[in-house]
């Protein structure tokens, strides 16, 4: 199964008529808006369409936390980032700046016995 993500609506039109993809997620701010005419479409070519204005990561470590936050975001979604270590691991002072790094983002980090389900994970 072939799932590919489309970071605007040309894209995702374009994917819609690739052979080999399955499912199309739509990964842009307003891919809400074409979800269900996009979502036609693909019934029509047997190809699912998704959008998600979120996700959920497991952060492993203070450090994979650091790194992650550091990266490039490569993605409009809001990134719940849930800590699977005690968060007082981490110095006040740099807990903060985490947080405003995030926040800054559009993600929030929250403390890991919150998370249900994981759709990524960070680790170092």
């Amino acid at each position: 199964m072939a799932t590919a993500r489309a970071g605007t609506r040309g894209e995702a039109l374009k994917l819609l008529e690739t052979e080999g993809v399955t499912a199309v997620e739509l990964d842009y701010e307003s891919g809400w808006q074409d979800a269900v005419e996009l979502g036609r479409l693909g019934d029509k070519r047997g190809i699912r369409v998704e959008y998600r204005g979120h996700e959920s990561i497991a952060v492993r470590s203070p450090a994979a936390l650091v790194a992650g936050l550091s990266r490039p975001k490569a993605t409009f979604r809001q990134r719940n980032l849930y800590c699977q270590f005690e968060l007082s691991e981490v110095p006040a002072g740099e807990l903060e700046r985490l947080e405003a790094k995030a926040a800054q983002l559009g993600d929030y980090i929250l403390a890991g016995h919150l998370m249900r389900e994981v759709d990524a994970e960070w680790s170092e």
